[in-house]
């Protein structure tokens, strides 16, 4: 089975101005148009079997509209997950109500939703997604769209790991994106996922492989992107990579449905 544990879909009527407006800022143009349907051919395509879809709360009021759609687009191939806004007074009755529908975790992004990984003011949620069985998918690294501000780096995932230990977390691009020698020093070997979306062409191939068989190839997790990178070509990229058989199977799927509960 082929997972996909980084895809972006939005509601038809919001998809096109969704990807106007990000790929404007970063200055890139998507793959797919942003919709679920094509995000579900892309994905036949390429041959994978299931995809995680991710959300983003830019404002908390945003967080009923997100489930109504995650509920909706919910299917055997599909496994949405929600996210809430850490400065939603109602945070922890969400994640409760995540939980209670059945989903497997949320997605944060330190710079849409404007906080750094481990600032205090997060703890409460970090522990609440220990205490309701969620796993933390987050945006981990730099961002293309913003300048190189320090909100999710390394030395700030290793704090979080450190001080909340139960926290099931997968890091997105490689631990974090653009900020590769930092995830050598600080998270390599560390119990945290690490997707490889937006990892290929940002990084030679050689040191690709290097850094997935340091950190364990366990841990890590096939992930495009999707809308913004091809799926097909991020799939036929990890294979070209030489990792060893196992290892690649593994990161082609088993390791996410063991990781997340899929």
């Amino acid at each position: 089975m082929i997972i996909d544990c980084h895809t972006h879909a939005f509601p038809d009527a919001v998809a096109p101005r969704a990807l106007e407006a990000i790929g404007t800022r970063g200055g890139f143009r998507p793959v797919l148009d942003g919709t679920v349907a094509s995000l579900l051919r892309g994905m036949d395509q390429a041959g994978i079997d299931k995809a995680i879809q991710l959300n983003i709360a830019t404002r908390a009021d945003q967080f009923r509209s997100i489930l109504a759609f995650c509920k909706a687009i919910r299917s055997d191939r599909l496994t949405p997950f929600p996210s809430v806004h850490p400065d939603d007074p109602q945070c922890r009755d969400h994640l409760r109500a995540i939980a209670g529908e059945g989903f497997r975790g949320i997605k944060l992004h330190p710079y849409y939703q404007q906080f750094t990984l481990d600032e205090e003011r997060l703890f409460p949620l970090y522990a609440a997604l220990i205490d309701e069985g969620l796993a933390l998918i987050a945006h981990t690294g730099y961002d293309i769209s913003y300048p190189f501000d320090d909100r999710c780096g390394p030395r700030r995932i290793a704090a979080v790991l450190d001080r909340f230990p139960g926290l099931r977390f997968s890091t997105s691009h490689l631990g974090a994106w653009y900020d590769y020698d930092a995830v050598r020093r600080h998270l390599v070997g560390r119990p945290v996922g690490m997707d490889i979306a937006c990892s290929f062409g940002f990084l030679p191939d050689a040191e690709i492989k290097s850094l997935i068989e340091a950190h364990g190839p366990h841990q890590v997790f096939f992930g495009s992107d999707s809308p913004w990178v091809d799926q097909a070509e991020t799939l036929a990229r990890l294979r070209a990579l030489g990792l060893a058989p196992e290892a690649l199977a593994g990161i082609e799927g088993e390791n996410a449905r063991r990781f997340f509960g899929l």
